[in-house]
């Protein structure tokens, strides 16, 4: 009996979030999560099903942004806004891409929950194609990494980046190198299993050689990413 009425639990609770919040029943395990992910979640936050679990814990977004305070940042991947509201918070000016119309208006409602949505540019757009009328002092690269699946490898690779690879090589068109092309300062947010070696390289490759800083990022005490700071200047 007890086992039925766990499995008729677990049913209503999948069923309340699929309601509640117009994703399948496969992202319950991210809802535990939400407060983790935005602390303002019951006051009208929206997300869809790539957003619960691309979005950057509010924590470490908050430490990211605290190391931009007061320069222009450039978003490029902007998603449903959890990196793009924290910048907003503490920078002087703040540029959020994203190539998913869907997921721009969800961070422009995410932003104005928070109250910051005046401080925003908001462009649906690919960054790419975008970059030679962007400047900015920092650019903000957290391209997907592929969905849940890049736990299950041993050492993520710069080029499982989404939709393009991150990798420095010696052309122009790649996320990396087109950053530089548009401020002198680069943040990358990767997963915790990326391999450190290709991240190294990308500040030695390149032409002059950026500093690099290497950053564990936990929240309750689990470690959940890295986060990557390259700069000409200190950042």
């Amino acid at each position: 009996m007890k086992a039925k009425r766990r499995s008729r639990l677990k049913k209503v609770i999948k069923s309340s979030i699929k309601k509640r919040n117009g994703t399948s029943p496969k992202i319950s395990r991210y809802w535990f999560q939400r407060y983790d992910l935005f602390s303002k979640y019951d006051q009208g936050i929206e997300m869809d099903e790539e957003g619960w679990y691309s979005v950057t814990p509010e924590e470490i977004a908050i430490k990211q942004a605290d190391r931009c305070r007061g320069k222009v940042v450039i978003d490029c991947f902007s998603g449903v806004g959890g990196n793009t509201i924290q910048f907003a918070q503490v920078c002087s000016s703040v540029v959020a891409i994203d190539i998913d119309p869907v997921k721009v208006e969800l961070a422009m409602n995410n932003a104005m929950v928070y109250g910051v949505a005046n401080r925003v540019d908001f462009v649906i757009g690919d960054f790419i194609h975008l970059a030679p009328s962007l400047k900015g002092d920092v650019v903000f690269l957290s391209p997907p990494w592929g969905g849940p699946m890049y736990r299950g490898v041993e050492s993520y690779k710069m080029d499982m980046l989404q939709p393009i690879d991150g990798y420095i090589t010696t052309t122009d068109s790649l996320p990396f190198n087109i950053a530089l092309s548009i401020a002198p300062n680069i943040i990358m947010f990767l997963p915790r299993n990326v391999d450190v070696a290709q991240v190294e390289e990308l500040a030695w490759l390149s032409s002059p050689p950026l500093t690099l800083e290497i950053e564990e990022n936990f929240v309750a005490s689990r470690m959940k990413a890295i986060t990557a700071y390259f700069s000409c200047n200190a950042v």
